[in-house]
């Protein structure tokens, strides 16, 4: 019995320490510094949990196409803040605004996102530096 309890008290644990490195802070991915608008086209977007992506193909002051990836908030806290899931589709012309990954890499923490009918949406999550507040 005691043995039982043990291990079921270290499966909880692991459990618990799994799930919470998992999701990390904005301050330890992104720089809140470093902000950075890509226009461009939506190449995919994937409501998904905890986190909804966005992918788009932005083209650089050279010419050169290249792919960024941003993350945005909860799709139910998107819901919150007027967002559909079927407000970006593949093609759709997009600008968005962020804040760059620390890495160098072309991932940002999205912040607004202006669509093709000119609606200026928020992407991020609450702790995003600059959210509006309810």
């Amino acid at each position: 019995m005691r043995r039982t309890t043990s291990l079921a008290v270290a499966a909880a644990l692991l459990i618990i320490t799994m799930r919470t490195s998992a999701h990390h802070a904005f301050a330890a991915e992104y720089d809140e510094n470093r902000r950075i608008t890509v226009s461009g086209i939506v190449t995919m977007f994937k409501w998904t949990n905890p986190h909804a992506w966005l992918y788009v193909d932005g083209e650089s002051e050279s010419g050169k196409v290249t792919r960024w990836s941003f993350e945005m908030g909860s799709p139910g806290g998107l819901v919150s803040r007027g967002w559909k899931k079927t407000d970006l589709t593949k093609g759709a012309q997009v600008t968005v605004q962020g804040f760059g990954a620390k890495n160098g890499k072309k991932s940002g923490k999205c912040h607004n996102r202006q669509l093709a009918d000119g609606r200026q949406l928020f992407g991020g999550f609450a702790a995003t530096p600059g959210a509006p507040r309810k």
